[in-house]
């Protein structure tokens, strides 16, 4: 009786319709799971990893799951495309690179570490700093001073680490090519991989005496200031590169670079979305009914605003070119939101009680609103009671 196979989707639980990056994911994910030299003498395991390979092998090749979704497993079936009851062949696509991909993890390094020496010139890694500036610096730009510790090639050795007199010699364990070569025996054969060397850390020399100054790492630390220019319209969070200003490259590689994050503090007024500012202003009754002129602060300085009357609470307006510059252009600026909210006082004087009945009695008498509808539903209700008694007596 021929073997009953599971589905291929269903072996690497992804749906028909997931693209090449699933289906590797999860092929990975098994495979990581099931490997064979991670899983040394378990039986279950190596079938559920040959299992997981052949679907991978399949649905990762456009053509073999064109083929495999219009015909099922038949489609490789007597011999046809290596894939009989012989068992998988795992010369098929490219699982050269896959295991390069996949499971260089499981030993050190893949086989596209063999193919770059890593003891060639290397940049040096960037350091990171943060600055704090306030919203207006944010706004203009403005040059800042930081502190840090930075270093320097060792005057005293020059930067090789040796004593001086004496010179690095070569990694007897490498030969100088600061990577090691091993193979080991896996599930696929024998497997050879690559390593930065252990003893001289990919650099291919060794230094037996040391500087002195510099205990053979070729540098000193010293406490530098350094000048930081930050452009105007930069926002909370993002940072300003230095060029050369990281650790130093290894093997004569250049310096790695300083990245200082802006930190931007609050402001008690304004708040900035993109390069546009918000703010709320107060505006007074009598002006929002009546019009007049408000004073309005902005990054700029204050500036006067022509309210227009009949001003709801909550209107906003728009100052245009008051907002924050572009980082690529600082002459252009976005625009500051303004929202009006118009003002009821606390507290009012009898004066201003009394003129402010006047007021509601010319413009709707709102103050005795209430009362009037009271009054007119209880004369609506005493001309009713009056007409059914009169109904009432002519019925008689």
């Amino acid at each position: 009786m021929a073997e009953q196979k599971r589905d291929y989707y269903e072996v690497l639980g992804v749906d028909k319709n997931a693209d090449e990056a699933s289906i590797k994911k999860a092929y990975r994910t098994l495979a990581k799971k099931y490997h064979p030299d991670m899983n040394p003498g378990d039986k279950e395991a190596e079938v559920k990893f040959k299992e997981a390979s052949e679907a991978y092998a399949i649905l990762s090749d456009p053509e073999k799951k064109r083929q495999y979704d219009q015909f099922g497993h038949a489609a490789f079936e007597n011999g046809g495309g290596g894939y009989g009851a012989g068992g998988f062949d795992f010369n098929g696509g490219d699982f050269g690179d896959i295991f390069g991909d996949i499971f260089g993890d499981f030993f050190g390094g893949g086989a596209r570490s063999s193919r770059r020496p890593n003891n060639g010139p290397t940049k040096g890694a960037n350091i990171r700093a943060s600055v704090r500036i306030t919203f207006e610096e944010a706004v203009f730009g403005v040059d800042k001073e930081i502190e840090l510790t930075l270093k320097d090639s060792c005057t005293t050795c020059h930067g090789t680490g040796a004593k001086p007199g004496t010179s690095p010699e070569t990694c007897p364990k490498c030969g100088g090519k600061g990577q090691v070569v091993f193979t080991q025996q896996s599930f696929f054969g024998t497997v050879r991989n690559v390593q930065t060397c252990p003893d001289c850390g990919g650099t291919g020399k060794i230094v037996k005496e040391k500087c002195q100054d510099c205990h053979g790492t070729g540098y000193i630390a010293n406490r530098k200031k350094i000048q930081v220019s930050i452009p105007a319209g930069i926002d909370n969070g993002q940072s300003v590169r230095i060029r050369d200003k990281g650790e130093p490259g290894s093997n004569g590689g250049p310096r790695g670079d300083l990245l200082v994050e802006v930190i931007v503090q609050r402001h008690p007024i304004f708040q900035r979305q993109e390069y546009n500012i918000f703010s709320t202003v107060p505006v007074s009754f009598p002006i929002a009914a009546m019009g007049g002129e408000i004073v309005i602060d902005t990054v700029d300085g204050r500036v006067i605003y022509d309210v227009k009357p009949g001003t709801q609470t909550d209107t906003r307006v728009r100052l245009k070119g008051k907002g924050v510059p572009t980082l690529r252009n600082k002459e252009v600026r976005g625009d500051h939101y303004v929202t009006l909210v118009v003002q009821v006082p606390d507290k009012i004087s009898h004066e201003a009680k009394e003129l402010l009945k006047q007021y509601d009695a010319l413009t709707g008498d709102s103050l005795n609103a209430a009362k009037n509808v009271t009054a007119a539903k209880e004369s609506e209700d005493s001309k009713d009671t009056k007409d059914k008694k009169k109904k009432g007596f002519w019925k008689n």
